[in-house]
């Protein structure tokens, strides 16, 4: 399952992660994107700067944090769970929202703003990816 790190501010996250140790669901995997953004402000500064693999260890999971930018530390940290035998694992992906986009990165307001035309294309333009086109210039060209 994937998580965000604002979904985890929820206590039937928390209710779900106890069960889940309670019955020794091994093959249980969580990754928590931890982008430190949610709708309202910063992660840490809403849930007092608690780590998450600290939390998730606590409620008896098997736990470890990646950066979530890095497919090869990703990859790396699935192929080694379960990281406790016999209990679910949680691998916490470090990463920054908007990455890339410079006007958008690690930036609360970008967190639930949809973008304008004019900001799409200034960001797609910074990515160096094309627009797709639409279905009628599909069939045009």
């Amino acid at each position: 399952m994937v998580l965000s790190d604002g979904e985890c501010n929820e206590g039937s996250t928390w209710e779900a992660a106890l069960f889940a140790a309670a019955q020794g669901l091994e093959n249980l995997v969580a990754i928590v994107d931890y982008n430190r953004i949610q709708s309202v402000g910063r992660t840490d500064d809403l849930n007092g700067g608690a780590s998450f693999e600290d939390q998730f260890r606590a409620f008896g999971w098997g736990a470890r944090t990646v950066d979530g930018h890095d497919f090869s530390a990703l990859l790396e940290g699935l192929h080694r769970m379960p990281y406790r035998s016999g209990r679910p694992s949680v691998l916490v992906a470090r990463t920054t929202a908007g990455k890339g986009v410079s006007r958008m990165e690690d930036q609360v307001l970008w967190h639930y703003r949809t973008p304008s035309g004019d900001d799409l294309r200034a960001a797609l333009e910074e990515l160096g990816v094309s627009p797709l086109k639409s279905k009628n210039e599909r069939l045009a060209a």
